[in-house]
């Protein structure tokens, strides 16, 4: 089943071609945006905090300029999630006491894309503390999947994936460390980046209740682009990203790949199954070569043990867990020497396999609760499961600190809604674009 797209509205790269073009202004360009934002988020909620003033005041001074070669977004209006540095806008991370927290200065991300000629038109909204797959705070309130307002848009990038998803804005910026980027592009059908650990600085990113104004970036966690396609997000990541990396190598007929659709300890649901499978079927009958399984991939459930524990501990930035446990440092080095292991492992792999195809979670968009989904239960084949285990498919491509993206192949029928599917294809270290690239093959297979 195709995906189901919500709207026909130009992308990023479109609409900056229309504007160098001079078919359109950036006055205009921001005008639509802003219209569209009142229209459809009455019903969405997907907007935390406009910045509508400041991007009117933006396209103003834009409009009869002529684009720089180092401006590929030239009045391009966008959001960017909460969490996020604005100079002169909250940054809560979805909590209460922080809702008076307001940023002196830009982050390093809303730099790079103002210095691209982007107009960020508001801040996209995220859960507390960016820990769950629902976007819900009690600041802000809770935002609602477009292709199904009782579900969950995913998070803690909801806000970000349902604006791209119903057409408000052409893009957005994101962060993932738990599937953040990946789950909502795959709950609400778009396209998304988790880009290689490092490849992106996350400066002017960081928890209102740390004091120090020059942050470390912080292990596993990463920002990345989401869009509606894949020359959006190749052209938002050449922007912010930090280092120059590889371009991509080869064309997708003369990659192997493996398909990675079994887990230990966190099974899938049918309803990703299924697409997941009639996309591989699409490839395999294209001539591309998928694997089903292999002796190099690494011990998947050590690698998410190792990963879970460490997750939590960064999340938690060393406090005691719940039980009143505390990592040591010894921990911590442990955590790292594993994760070096594992990431050599990977390494290993990609000597033979150019890319690994993987679903982004276990299930396609949740009905919303009224609890952090990782206390609850995830409805897979008919039984209910704990949710925490379903992490694994975030962690696989998170702790080895690997480029993975997320394109959309299908959907799947649930319960009178039809919801739709992505994919992850994970690549080597740095091999971002090559991630890309192999996804925009794939849908031109899968898609038509």
């Amino acid at each position: 089943m195709t995906y189901p797209k919500l709207t026909d509205k130009p992308g990023a790269l479109e609409t900056a071609a229309a504007i160098r073009s001079g078919k359109l202004s950036p006055m205009e360009a921001v005008d639509a945006a802003i219209t569209r934002i009142e229209q459809l988020d009455a019903h969405v909620n997907a907007l935390a905090v406009p910045n509508f003033e400041a991007a009117y005041a933006a396209a103003k001074a834009m409009d009869g300029k002529t684009p720089g070669d180092d401006q590929p977004l030239f009045g391009v209006p966008m959001t960017i999630k909460e969490s996020f540095d604005i100079a002169g806008l909250p940054s809560t991370f979805g909590l209460a006491e922080y809702r008076d927290n307001i940023a002196d200065s830009d982050s390093r991300v809303v730099s790079l894309l103002k210095a691209a000629g982007a107009i960020i038109v508001g801040k996209t909204n995220v859960p507390p503390n960016l820990a769950d797959w629902q976007s819900n705070n009690p600041i802000y309130g809770r935002t609602n999947n477009p292709h199904d307002h009782g579900r969950s848009p995913g998070g803690s990038s909801g806000g970000s994936a349902a604006a791209v998803a119903s057409g408000m804005v052409a893009c957005e910026v994101g962060t993932d460390i738990g599937g953040s980027i990946r789950v909502p592009a795959h709950f609400c059908g778009i396209w998304g980046h988790k880009p290689s650990w490092g490849l992106v600085s996350k400066r002017g990113h960081q928890h209102p209740a740390n004091p120090n104004p020059i942050a470390h970036d912080g292990v596993l966690s990463v920002a990345g682009p989401l869009a509606r396609n894949a020359d959006d997000l190749d052209a938002l990541l050449r922007i912010i990203a930090d280092r120059p990396i590889p371009e991509a190598a080869k064309p997708l007929r003369e990659c192997r790949l493996l398909l990675v659709t079994d887990y230990p300890g966190s099974p899938i649901d049918d309803h990703v199954r299924g697409p997941i499978e009639a996309a591989v079927a699409e490839l395999e009958k294209a001539g591309v070569t998928v694997d089903r399984s292999s002796d190099l991939l690494p011990d998947l459930a050590d690698q998410n043990q190792t990963y879970f524990r460490m997750l939590n501990t960064a999340m938690a930035r060393g406090a005691p867990s719940p039980d009143g446990k505390q990592a040591t440092a010894t921990d911590w080095f442990d955590f790292l020497d594993a994760q070096a292991a594992n990431e050599a492992a990977w390494a290993k792999l990609f000597e033979t396999y150019d890319f690994v195809l993987a679903p982004p979670a276990p299930v396609l968009a949740i009905p919303h609760i009224d609890q952090q989904l990782f206390t609850a239960t995830l409805r897979i084949n008919g039984k209910d499961l704990p949710a925490s285990p379903g992490l694994a498919w975030a962690g696989i491509a998170t702790f080895p600190n690997l480029p993975s993206t997320v394109v959309p192949i299908g959907a799947s029928d649930v319960d009178g809604s039809t919801l739709p599917c992505g994919m992850q294809v994970m690549g080597p270290r740095w091999g971002d674009f090559g991630c890309i690239a192999a996804a925009r093959q794939i849908d031109a297979i899968v898609n038509g």
